[in-house]
């Protein structure tokens, strides 16, 4: 996930209230003490969790030099940047070559560009202002959205009871809506979109924060582009939400259930990708079809069109890797 620093200097006790509540990762302070007595978040300060010049580099880029001295650095730690006239040019030579870029901005905008520098963005923004809605909408901007995954139709070729297992519930803190879900998949080169718990239906009320979610095996997708094995999952951890149209954001995980129940293997593919996933047998669980309307797999049938992703196959540790893996 996009880091989002707030630079607290010097002291402003409301910038630094907004910017913990909004959930902030860091802020950057004179004095760390100030910040304990607010909350808890990570104090880049003398005596803060970080330090300037020990953990992370400061620069201001002004020329090819400076440029260069600022790669060496992100070798080894995040490093903070600033452009002198906020030029893109010196951002995205960083970009290419660095994943510890910090950029320093000052609103959304600036913020926004930074994110998007590349299509990968910076590694998180450092904001300095002095207007605490500025932060809500800085934070807002990093904190609700993780960018965007393309989404395929699926022709779907198989539906079937495959027994009893173990299925694991996804229940995250936040109140999802009608087209979100969760992007699950047997292997970790494509995956389905598995619909949230939102709609109503006569057997049980609606759990708007849950999905459920598929078999203990199944890959679920992660931000930054990782995944993890939905029985891994723990509390605390975050999942990715996708809606239908691939705008995807984070979640934090409440709790995780697994519990044993009928499953039921769905195939799909499109053109030469192929997608499976096991899903509980089950009224409440839905995909979601190439109209965007979700859809239950106990009426789901041959040929529906139903939306997910085609991922770069082959991980280690939940890490994309380019390797020679065969999943079946």
């Amino acid at each position: 996930m996009k880091q989002f620093w707030v630079d607290v200097r010097p002291w402003n006790k409301e910038i630094a209230t907004t910017a913990i509540e909004n959930g902030a990762d860091a802020l950057i302070v004179e004095n760390a003490a100030k910040v304990r007595e607010l909350g808890r978040v990570t104090t880049i300060a003398p005596d803060g969790d970080l330090s300037i010049g020990k953990d992370i580099e400061e620069y201001t880029i002004t020329d090819k030099k400076s440029e260069i001295e600022a790669l060496k650095s992100a070798d080894r730690r995040f490093v903070i940047v600033t452009t002198s006239d906020w030029t893109v040019i010196p951002l995205e030579n960083l970009v290419a070559q660095s994943d510890r870029i910090i950029a320093k901005v000052h609103d959304a905008k600036e913020a926004e560009l930074a994110l998007h520098i590349l299509e990968k963005g910076v590694a998180g923004v450092l904001l300095k202002t002095q207007t605490p809605s500025v932060v809500k909408k800085v934070a807002s901007l990093i904190k609700l959205t993780a960018g965007e995954v393309k989404l395929i139709p699926f022709t779907v070729t198989s539906i079937k009871p495959v027994g009893m297992g173990d299925r694991v519930c996804v229940d995250t803190c936040s109140m999802l809506g009608v087209g979100e879900g969760m992007l699950m998949g047997n292997t970790s080169s494509s995956m389905l979109l598995v619909h949230a718990e939102t709609l109503e239906n006569p057997y049980v009320a609606p759990r708007p924060f849950r999905v459920n979610a598929g078999a203990v095996h199944a890959y679920i997708m992660l931000p930054d582009g990782k995944t993890a094995y939905l029985s891994d999952l723990s509390i605390g951890g975050h999942v990715l939400v996708a809606d239908v149209k691939g705008t995807t954001k984070t979640a934090v995980i409440g709790r995780t259930k697994i519990e044993r129940r009928p499953l039921l293997l769905v195939e799909a593919e499109s053109n030469d990708v192929k997608v499976s996933l096991v899903l509980q047998n089950a009224e409440t669980i839905r995909l979601v079809k190439e109209e965007g309307d979700a859809i239950s797999v106990t009426r789901l049938a041959i040929g529906d069109r139903v939306l997910g992703c085609s991922l770069e196959g082959g991980r280690h540790f939940g890490i994309a890797v380019k390797e020679t893996i065969t999943e079946k």
